[in-house]
């Protein structure tokens, strides 16, 4: 049985868009029965605080989400019912023990639940049928892989093919017995010494294993070190990995087990804390353009914004933004400075680098290059704490280990940054910097690490 708060934290997307829902169809109410809305808003904000605290606790404690994408328009609408009926119910509760059920009208109760019931539905028909697109033409990542044994593939994969319903691509099988295959049902078969370099080019986010005695611990390690989720066959003991929750994939019970997996509560109010702060963010973006935009365009003739291919959670390649602090053929000129890069690994850093134009040290130095990221946040590509997105020419020559660093989003800050950035020249430093983040994420983290940097950026510390 597969814990509520995973399916939860899978779904931030459509809780989102149930909570616009429950707005607008409360606002709508007032407005049809009272033709005027300013006024009886003022006086029904208690209540409509009251529907928005009743819907986030049914849905921590209960499974609204389950299986959400898998679910018929019909059997959706069925469980829109079923969420605002109790939502419904648990207002007319308050109301009745704080003995308020007479200072509100009736009918616009009935015209929320209605209308409510209507605009939910709506919306999650819309993302549903959006995100199902989306899974066919490919363009969000699913890539998965399957590593088993010759004797059991089949039934291993047909049965996670049915549980599946089409939102997974099984994009290759690692199988642990010598065999001539090259590909089982149209999936490519994949020898255990190149996954690495299969998982590298295709993106990988799962693992799905069911293996024999100790190789489950010794694979699920293997594909933690990377970064990767993994859902083993629960025909083992594997207490030793880290954050195990149980699944089930049609006849089978696996382990899921993860490097870091944060509750439904963190993950949520870390997604809303991020755009919250990146239309912020964003304003002030926008009012920097007009400041430096024309400095830039007459010290260094060319495009204001820098948009570099970055790869992201689990190997997604995103465009990165920032305003531009060197000169058009930085990256051809980066090659003659590799001699002096100080930094002990696969990072490109220097003192005095003669790429940057006068402007561009100088935001670089205040961190107002990195303003434009904020963009990337809004979109969901980054977090604004997390781990920097590595270039595509560093991630082509990771290490196995160094792929953990790619288990979360990449972040605008992280823990490298708040440590000193600038005294840190050993790569391997800033994996463990990461993977220490990644291990120990909470909320408390992340707020002490927003703090550190503003602060840090206010005293202009650990940039060069």
């Amino acid at each position: 049985m597969q814990k509520s708060g995973t399916v939860r934290s899978k779904h931030i997307d459509f809780i989102l868009l149930d909570l616009i829902s429950i707005e607008l169809a409360f606002a709508s109410a007032v407005a049809i029965w009272f033709n005027r809305v300013s006024d009886n808003l003022s006086f029904y904000w208690k209540i409509d605080i009251a529907i928005v605290a009743i819907y986030v606790i049914l849905m921590l404690f209960g499974s609204f989400h389950s299986s959400i994408l898998k679910r018929g328009f019909l059997k959706e609408m069925w469980q829109t019912l079923i969420v605002n009926s109790e939502v419904i119910l648990g207002v007319i509760g308050i109301l009745f023990v704080f003995k308020e059920s007479a200072t509100y009208s009736r009918m616009v109760f009935g015209m929320f639940f209605v209308l409510s019931n209507v605009y939910m539905y709506i919306l999650r028909c819309l993302r549903k049928v959006f995100i199902q697109k989306n899974f066919r033409n490919g363009k969000i990542n699913s890539n998965v892989i399957v590593v088993t044994h010759k004797d059991t593939v089949n039934d291993f994969l047909n049965a996670l093919k049915i549980d599946n319903n089409g939102l997974l691509t099984f994009v290759g099988i690692i199988l642990l017995d010598e065999n001539s295959d090259t590909e089982i049902d149209g999936i490519p078969v994949i020898k255990m010494n190149d996954s690495f370099d299969f998982i590298k080019e295709n993106a990988v986010n799962e693992v799905y294993i069911l293996a024999h005695g100790d190789e489950n611990g010794q694979l699920s390690e293997q594909f933690l070190n990377m970064g990767i989720t993994v859902h083993i066959g629960l025909n083992m003991e594997m207490a030793s990995l880290p954050n195990i929750q149980m699944e089930q994939k049609g006849p089978y019970s696996v382990l899921t087990a993860a490097i870091n997996r944060g509750t439904f509560g963190e993950l949520f109010i870390k997604r809303v804390f991020d755009i919250f702060m990146s239309i912020f963010g964003l304003i002030f973006t926008g009012l920097l353009f007009l400041i430096f935009a024309p400095i830039i365009k007459i010290q260094s003739p060319g495009p204001v914004f820098f948009a570099q291919k970055r790869v992201g959670k689990n190997g997604k390649i995103f465009k990165m933004y920032k305003f531009r602090s060197m000169y058009m053929d930085a990256e051809e000129r980066k090659k003659e400075l590799m001699a002096q890069n100080q930094m002990k690994g696969l990072m490109f850093k220097m003192d005095n680098d003669p790429r940057i134009f006068p402007i561009g040290k100088f935001i670089r130095k205040t961190s107002i290059d990195e303003f434009p990221q904020f963009w990337n946040i809004l979109k969901g590509d980054m977090s604004l704490v997390g781990t920097r997105p590595p270039t595509l020419d560093e991630y082509e020559q990771y290490d196995p280990h160094h792929l953990s660093r790619l288990a979360i989003k990449p972040g605008l800050t992280g823990m490298w940054q708040v440590s000193g950035r600038s005294e840190i020249t050993d790569f391997e430093e800033i994996v463990r910097l990461d993977n220490e983040y990644i291990r120990n994420f909470s909320l408390g983290l992340d707020i002490k690490i927003f703090f550190k940097t503003f602060l840090a950026v206010i005293a202009r510390k650990g940039s060069k």
